[in-house]
């Protein structure tokens, strides 16, 4: 792979590997924690569920990601489940599995220092969101400004992550995306706003090995992957990750009924991750997996997902594939 020499804001030479990022089905992994008064994480439950991942045939697996609660991890907790993924995986023979880590923060100058952390730590590329606190202020030039900054800056290649839910609004739209394509150390989006057209402007400008599109769910993975995505990042992928990975596959083999038929089948599931938020995805993820109910809870002061209707009523939507999932891993 070619490495070209970027000149860092940070007033170091930032090594830009120009390597892409990999196609398939990537899991924003979830964060366990321990239920007492700190909440530390539970490494046992958090080791368990890295190797339930990478044992699945995942394409690569994303830490600190909204779904892994990045806004509650301190820098140590986060370089050690970087650190605990890469063992695991070189444990379970996949030494080069791609690790993703959600780098963020208030200021350019933050978001920095979490990119060295996270190549110290041994990832392989940034997930980085619009910093947003002064998001009254944080113009189309000033959002490009950003991304362009820390890319000069960041050791590891950058993955944009457009999820204006969580960023108060702010979108990167199609003319920032062909812009910020064109760096070298920016190697595509994760597009949670959902947005098709998106795929579609992204892969007419540019190839897949130097900017690309990724699906923030795998509920329009298919339609993704019709006009030139090359995968996604899903939660879902914490319970159902095989099923997932079918989905991708036939999406990619062209075998439209059967992928039609899949997709539409997953999307009616996924309705339980989107509408129960992370709390009930832990909970759910805990049951299904068979982990300890007092460490799915999310750090606090998330609320508990502890109403019996609303326990009842995502175990009922997620139940549809979990013969299919079961039948794909003794396969």
């Amino acid at each position: 792979m070619a490495v070209s020499k970027l000149n860092g804001t940070n007033g170091t030479d930032a090594q830009a590997v120009g390597k892409a990022f990999p196609p398939g089905v990537h899991v924003p992994s979830l964060t366990w924690f321990a239920d007492n008064k700190t909440q530390e994480i539970d490494w046992e439950v958090q080791t368990r569920h890295i190797r339930f991942l990478i044992e699945s045939g995942l394409h690569g697996i994303v830490i600190a990601g909204t779904n892994g609660e990045a806004v509650t991890l301190s820098s140590s907790e986060k370089a050690q489940l970087i650190k605990t993924t890469r063992d695991q995986a070189i444990e379970l023979g996949r030494p080069e599995l791609p690790i993703t880590v959600g780098c963020g923060g208030g200021s350019t100058r933050q978001v920095i220092e979490d990119t060295q952390l996270a190549k110290d730590s041994g990832a392989d590329f940034a997930l980085v969101l619009v910093p947003s606190y002064f998001h009254f202020a944080m113009n189309e030039d000033a959002i490009v400004g950003f991304f362009e900054e820390l890319a000069d800056a960041s050791p590891i290649p950058v993955l944009i992550y457009n999820f204006p839910g969580v960023a108060a609004g702010l979108d990167v739209n199609s003319e920032m995306l062909s812009k910020l394509g064109e760096h070298p150390n920016i190697v595509g989006v994760k597009l949670t706003c959902g947005g098709i057209a998106k795929v579609s402007r992204i892969r007419n400008q540019f190839s897949p090995e130097q900017f690309c599109a990724l699906a923030g769910q795998s509920d329009w993975l298919l339609p993704a992957v019709s006009v030139g995505g090359i995968g996604t990042i899903t939660g879902l992928a914490n319970i159902y990750p095989r099923t997932c990975i079918e989905l991708y596959n036939l999406s990619i083999e062209g075998t439209t009924q059967k992928a039609t038929k899949a997709q539409n089948e997953l999307a009616a599931v996924e309705w339980g991750f989107a509408k129960g938020g992370i709390n009930g995805t832990k909970w759910v993820v805990a049951q299904y997996l068979g982990y300890p109910e007092s460490s799915c809870h999310t750090r606090r002061p998330y609320p508990r997902f502890s109403d019996a209707k609303k326990q009842a009523w995502i175990t009922e939507i997620m139940k549809p594939l979990e013969e299919r999932e079961k039948t794909l891993a003794n396969c």
